[in-house]
């Protein structure tokens, strides 16, 4: 594919910015290059929350400041102009004196939204804005679903066998052990998925029948906040998820004090639009994504309410005749792809991604 000179160096911003995944909440990623005669002198990433953002990162990795003035300066994403937990971004580039700046995508945080490039603008900076604009906002779809939809942006993952079930006939009450569809190699590429994401929820029966720890620890990175929906409070206090390493959410009909090590009980109204309830709450305590990993009725009520935005479905050998069926989605399908079955084993799994475009 052929690159324009502006969309070769927004690339290597989006490069440079994915590096912050599941690092940079509730901030976007960000990545800038600063480039002169050519060639880049200077580059950086939003490395993490509170700390400095990408473009000042990049500015002071360049040896020769006095070249910017004669610089170009390349980030993926509107440069910010108000005060938050860091200075405004715009500044430092009018302190420092560069003429020149091409953007990849306004941001659409109300904060920001256009603010950024008018203050440049006043300042006498070139600004060209738009280059790779959907690779731009594809890369922040989270931050630009949260701030555009007031909701978090929603992953939907399951496994299910060749005949469509994702769980067996069996007493789910009972089982303490999670009976694996996908193998380990799908397990993995799960845990990578929970370390890029602030939340992850689950309903009452597969807390009970899976008891499940819902962290990473299989990948390295952050452990999402766990979120359970348990109208009568049915999963007892010796379960995982209650075992105080990670924030829990807990969402009953029920109004209770907790008097559990960093368990959050929330209240809210089983009568009415669950999914939409979840959704707006995590909006309010500023919760960005959550990826949800079932059962299937708890996968099928944000289904029905239009409330996702992709679904990642591993299909193994398995076949069980009889249990509990899969969700029921009608999507875009827009990638496919084969995870092998481990050594000595005979459980290759297809991975499904599908959009809610």
């Amino acid at each position: 594919m052929h690159f324009s000179t502006h969309e070769f160096y927004i690339k290597r911003c989006l490069q440079l910015a994915s590096k912050g995944l599941g690092f940079t909440y509730p901030n976007p990623m960000v990545g800038c290059v600063i480039v002169y005669d050519k060639k880049i002198i200077g580059e950086g990433w939003h490395q993490k929350a509170g700390e400095a953002h990408a473009e000042v990162n990049a500015i002071n990795s360049v040896k020769d400041k006095s070249l910017l003035p004669e610089s170009t300066l390349y980030v993926s994403l509107e440069p910010c102009s108000h005060h938050g937990k860091t200075p405004p971004c715009t500044d430092l580039i009018i302190k420092m004196n560069i003429k020149n700046v091409v953007v990849g995508t306004i941001d659409f945080n109300s904060e920001v939204h256009g603010k950024g490039i008018e203050h440049l603008q006043k300042k006498g900076c070139n600004v060209t804005v738009g280059i790779l604009e959907n690779e731009s906002r594809k890369l922040n779809k989270r931050f630009f679903t949260f701030h555009q939809k007031k909701r978090p942006y929603i992953i939907l993952k399951w496994a299910e066998t060749k005949d469509g079930f994702i769980f067996p006939e069996t007493d789910i009450i009972n089982n303490k052990k999670p009976i694996w569809i996908s193998n380990k190699y799908s397990l993995q590429q799960v845990h990578k998925w929970r370390t890029e994401e602030q939340s992850i929820l689950v309903g009452t029966k597969t807390a009970i029948a899976d008891n499940p720890k819902l962290d990473a620890r299989n990948y390295f990175g952050n452990n999402p906040i766990r979120l359970v929906i348990d109208k009568d409070l049915k999963i007892d206090d010796h379960y995982n998820l209650f075992d105080g390493r990670v924030k829990t959410i807990v969402f009953t009909h029920k109004k209770i004090d907790s008097k559990l090590n960093n368990v959050i009980f929330k209240s809210i109204d089983f009568t009415k639009n669950v999914a939409k309830q979840i959704c707006n709450y995590l909006y309010n305590i500023e919760i960005q994504s959550v990826i949800i990993e079932g059962g299937t009725k708890t996968l099928q009520s944000f289904i029905d309410e239009n409330l996702w935005d992709e679904a990642r479905v591993f299909t193994g050998d398995q076949f069980f005749k009889k249990g509990i069926k899969s969700p029921v989605i009608i999507g875009k399908r827009v990638f496919i792809t084969e995870i092998p079955s481990p050594k000595g084993q005979s459980n290759k799994n297809i991975l499904t991604t599908f959009s809610n475009d």
